[in-house]
């Protein structure tokens, strides 16, 4: 069972939203347009934010789903532990989409919903950190990448500020690899980030 879950668990990370949804609006392939990524960003530079919002609420969805499923499937491990493994294969299955030859989007939205859903608080705080840093710099990049790097300091901090908050190791754990993953996923942001080269969420690449 846990092994059919985890399966479910990548394909339905791996739908490629964004892909999707600009080939059914305007007909186009969102690689061969603005930043060539197929994540809510782009989707939202190229045809219009209201599709990149619906791409968001769509990429979270996937990540969402695979932890909620957690509670209904029966698993070896704890239910927890069964939660983090469904999610953080979920946002793999965002990332490296094996409908689009294993090249999908950075992971953000995916991490969104499975954190959301995971540690609520921790990521209310996350996307605090996202808008000031967006507002400031104005780089969906920089403020996803600060943002991510926030989640595990707010999680073991709020453990020691907050005698109900429950430590559990591996959360910590799960959130910190998932900031390496996302740092990764936007090491061509960070480079022209450092070049000055790097799109601003209203820019179009030309």
């Amino acid at each position: 069972m846990i092994l059919a879950a985890i399966l479910f668990s990548y394909l339905f990370g791996g739908i490629p939203v964004g892909y999707i949804l600009t080939k059914q609006v305007r007909g186009i392939d969102i690689r061969e347009h603005g930043s060539r990524n197929i994540g809510a960003t782009n989707v939202g530079r190229v045809i219009g934010w209201k599709y990149g919002f619906i791409a968001l609420l769509l990429d979270a969805l996937k990540g969402a789903v695979p932890v909620i499923s957690a509670s209904y499937i029966e698993s070896p491990y704890s239910l927890v532990t069964t939660e983090i493994l469904l999610g953080s294969v979920a946002i793999l299955g965002h990332t490296f989409t094996p409908f689009l030859h294993f090249k999908g989007g950075k992971g953000v939205a995916t991490a969104l919903g499975v954190y959301m859903t995971l540690v609520p608080v921790v990521t209310v705080c996350a996307i605090v950190i996202f808008f000031i840093v967006y507002k400031i710099s104005g780089f969906v990049s920089l403020g996803s990448i600060l943002a991510t790097l926030s989640m595990p300091l707010w999680y073991f901090g709020s453990s020691k500020v907050i005698p109900s908050a429950e430590y559990q190791p591996i959360i910590f754990f799960v959130l910190v690899a998932t900031f390496f993953l996302i740092t990764y996923s936007h090491r061509e942001n960070i480079r022209r980030l450092v070049l000055g080269k790097e799109l601003r969420a209203s820019e179009d690449a030309k």
